[in-house]
């Protein structure tokens, strides 16, 4: 099945007025399918996953740009690094808009030579996994309502179960063409092997690789928490250093986020760590050896792998959004949270808050309201995001507005 990804016409025009444009995301959530369907006949395709290529590449970087036709499109470029001198220096020589055509799944944004190297010359596009909107065909205007106080949707049912399965099936475009849950678990434990045989051993050039499926899932089951190394790293048998440098490494290559925690100079009394994400409930559940029949018995375990698919669904929609949006999260010292706290280019916030419960009472919103009497002149709305039917208002721009409003 043909996804249409939301991003297409950013990147159409980078590629009208940037010499190099390239995607980066995770391995296998669709870049080099989007690469070939935003070239047209005159780019030509190679990819490093050959590895004849790749060690021509890697022999005589220059030489290889140099001979190169006038257009390409070079897939995995993070596993030939020597390149990106060249290609600068081919831009430099001709600056021609969308000449190179990239994808990536490690940032390379993270090693600060090569992303000096193109800097003022490269547009860089984020390709996550696809999102509800995506997968449905449906519009994806959730973050302007929200920041517009617009949110007011009404659906004749609840999702139920169907929540359970969106959940469990991610946003892979693979996995999703399976015909059972079983053959797309099959499919996360490849993807999981490759990434560790391929892309990590090569890309960090490290000796424990066996150590990383361990790593993964102790981190696994640590999404939608607090960024913990040395709780992440007890009974692994790992130094909390090389703990923390194996996780940067995951996160390099988009298996986990990190979102930053909300603080000003004011409240001395905000909680300054990071929260960690699994990049995908998909690979999230494949990790965690959960199925749906076990999600729906224990509704406590599905808390945070929920508030991990409505953060990836959010940052997912902000990635084609008009404005540069930042992302956040909320927790002070007396235990009031919100899970997600957005701003946009004018200092405006909402809050979102993930309830997987079908009701709401007040209390619930007991974090919104903290977060709110702080920032009084800010915040523009706040949203507790529960399995409902109705938008319900609980005043002071606060409401609760059913989950499938995000798509």
């Amino acid at each position: 099945m043909h996804y249409s990804r939301y991003i297409k016409p950013q990147l159409e025009e980078a590629l009208q007025d940037t010499p190099v444009v390239l995607i980066h995301g995770p391995r296998q959530a669709g870049k080099t399918t989007l690469a070939q369907e935003l070239a047209s006949d005159r780019y030509h395709y190679i990819t490093f996953d050959d590895d004849t290529e790749l060690a021509a590449a890697k022999n005589d970087p220059r030489g290889y740009i140099d001979d190169l036709p006038g257009f390409c499109i070079l897939d995995e470029i993070q596993r030939v690094p020597e390149l990106f001198p060249s290609i600068k220096r081919a831009v430099d020589q001709r600056r021609t808009p969308g000449r190179f055509l990239l994808t990536g799944s490690a940032n390379i944004l993270a090693m600060p030579r090569l992303a000096e190297s193109l800097a003022g010359r490269m547009e860089v596009v984020n390709l996550r996994p696809l999102s509800r909107c995506e997968i449905e065909g449906s519009s994806a205007g959730f973050l302007a309502d929200a920041f517009a106080g617009k949110i007011n949707p009404t659906f004749n049912t609840r999702l139920g179960e169907t929540l359970f399965d969106y959940v469990i099936a991610g946003g892979f475009p693979e996995p999703l063409q399976r015909s059972s849950s079983k053959r797309q678990r099959a499919w996360y434990s490849n993807y999981l092997h490759v990434m560790v045989q391929k892309d990590i051993t090569e890309f960090a050039k490290i000796h424990h690789a066996e150590d990383i499926p361990a790593l993964l899932q102790k981190a696994a089951n640590h999404t939608a928490s607090l960024f913990n190394v040395a709780e992440i790293n007890r009974g692994l048998g790992l130094d909390a250093k090389t703990t923390r440098r194996y996780l940067g490494l995951l996160k390099q290559l988009f298996l986990i986020e990190t979102l930053e925690p909300w603080f000003n100079n004011r409240n001395k009394r905000l909680i300054k760590t990071p929260k960690m994400h699994i990049t995908d409930t998909g690979l999230l559940c494949s990790l965690l050896k959960v199925n749906k029949a076990q999600l729906m018995k224990n509704r406590t375990l599905m808390g945070p792998i929920l508030e991990t698919f409505v953060y990836a669904e959010l940052r997912k929609q902000a990635d084609w959004f008009d404005e540069d949006l930042q992302f956040f999260h909320y927790r002070d010292k007396d235990q009031y949270e919100v899970d997600v706290v957005i701003q946009d280019e004018a200092d405006n916030l909402i809050g979102i808050e993930v309830k997987l419960a079908a009701s709401v009472k007040e209390s619930d919103f007991k974090g919104l309201k903290r977060f709110q009497s702080q920032h009084l002149d800010k915040v523009v709305g706040g949203y507790l995001l529960y399995d409902g039917e109705r938008t319900l208002s609980f005043g002071d721009g606060l409401k609760a507005v059913p989950i499938q409003a995000l798509w």
